[in-house]
């Protein structure tokens, strides 16, 4: 084997094994139990920000939630307000299906977002259509949600281009308060 074929073979094996991620199975026995269609039926709020691939913060935002139920679809209406002023607004039509596994759409999702849950955990994946710099690019996102206690969720998101990571998101939801 020459060195060429050494490197792009060490190469290759390094970009695989970057990309794995751990398996939602493996949460199975964790507590409390997340019902996602429970969780997010109603008002949540949900606060985060965008760090970019070297970990800078380059945006906060503030997130209010309303979650109807239909039968077997949760309808997410999520209102984005950014620290700059800027607001957005995304909703979410989920699908649950069988064995904890769920699609969704929205708008700026490209084809289906695509769901799984166990134990206290939620992972979902799917392709936004993001605006940035007067016009938009294809990422990636790979959502891992945990449930905690007293109804806070944390979620950390992998956002990818091509299999590269660009940044990541960190959000917090919480139970709006009756």
């Amino acid at each position: 084997m020459s060195v060429r074929q050494y490197l792009y073979a060490l190469c290759s094996l390094m970009m695989l094994v970057g990309c794995s991620s751990p398996s939602v199975q493996a949460y199975a026995q964790s507590e409390p139990q997340l019902d996602l269609f429970s969780y997010f039926s109603g008002e949540t709020q949900a606060y985060g920000q965008f760090q970019d691939r070297s970990g800078a913060v380059k945006r906060r935002f503030k997130v209010a939630i309303t979650g109807t139920i239909d039968g077997d679809t949760l309808t997410l209406d999520e209102r984005f307000v950014y620290d700059d002023g800027e607001q957005e607004q995304r909703i979410w039509r989920i699908k649950r299906l069988s064995d904890n596994r769920y699609t969704g759409s929205a708008g700026d999702v490209i084809g289906q977002a695509e769901g799984r849950s166990a134990g206290s955990v939620f992972n979902w994946r799917y392709t936004l259509d993001l605006p940035y710099k007067g016009r938009s690019i294809q990422v990636q996102f790979d959502d891992w949600m945990f449930l905690q206690s007293d109804g806070v969720m944390l979620n950390r998101a992998q956002v990818t281009k091509w299999g590269f990571k660009v940044g990541e998101v960190t959000l917090f939801f919480s139970k709006a308060q009756p």
